[in-house]
């Protein structure tokens, strides 16, 4: 009986590990923009490795370059039924303004948003950042790049995701068969992580931030390929599908409607 619990807790446990979740945070004030708004959605900083069996992740270029393609096409699908003036931006020479204002933008964005991760969702929270929704700012960088292209804000996304290998998956097998033996050393597969944001160009702000994550422990499961069509447009559903309004704002209108 003691051995077919266990299993069973392991099962799930494993079934579990397939999941995909989301997270969302926002400033205080944070409305989601509507009416007459121009946004300029940034080439998506995309990475698709092949997990080994040893564990370690091999960027894989031609995955990666499927992935990014497939991305920027179900980004400029969504984003066309959202209303406002939006422009969905392939390369950097495409935002309309100085490439290398572009690329260090980007590269403070992915500075940011690593620390966001870390301080919001991994929990080490800074002090001096406690409850105070995100307070994050990509500063007179963004305020330049607004002033330059015409545009109220910018949207980042990056998405990195890997993809188990044969011999990743067999490890898998094996890991999972031990579990009804005694000694349960399950092997994680491919996984996927993604965040993205929405900084105000008028004061720099990273007004919105939401994270996907997902994986599996199951062989051969391995949630979203953004490498087709479909996979591409079910991370940017999830990722981008509604935003939620800051804090002070979701109080403001419980009040009218209370």
């Amino acid at each position: 009986m003691r051995g077919k619990l266990l299993a069973g807790l392991a099962a799930a446990s494993l079934l579990l590990g397939g999941c995909t979740s989301t997270k969302q945070l926002a400033d205080l004030n944070f409305a989601p923009p509507q009416g007459d708004y121009s946004l300029i959605v940034m080439r998506p900083d995309v990475q698709v490795g092949q997990l080994t069996t040893g564990g370690l992740v091999e960027p894989r270029e031609e995955w990666t370059e499927q992935a990014r393609t497939n991305i920027l096409a179900a980004l400029r699908a969504q984003q066309a039924e959202r209303g406002g003036r939006t422009k969905v931006v392939a390369t950097r020479a495409d935002a309309g303004t100085d490439p290398q204002l572009v690329a260090d933008l980007e590269r403070l964005h992915a500075a940011v948003g690593q620390s966001i991760l870390l301080h919001k969702y991994v929990g080490l929270t800074l002090p001096t950042k406690r409850r105070q929704g995100l307070d994050y700012t990509l500063g007179e960088d963004a305020q330049r790049f607004g002033r330059a292209t015409g545009y109220d804000y910018a949207l980042f996304m990056n998405a990195q995701s890997s993809r188990a290998s044969d011999g990743r998956v067999a490890m898998q097998v094996v890991g999972i068969l031990g579990c009804f033996i005694g000694f349960c050393a399950p092997q994680g597969g491919g996984s996927q992580t993604a965040f993205a944001s929405l900084v105000d160009l008028r004061s720099g702000e990273v007004v919105w931030f939401n994270v996907l994550q997902g994986g599996s422990q199951l062989p051969g499961v391995q949630g979203n390929d953004i490498r087709t069509p479909e996979g591409a447009a079910g991370l940017v559903d999830r990722l981008l599908d509604r935003m939620k309004p800051g804090r002070n704002i979701r109080r403001a209108q419980d009040r009218r409607q209370g």
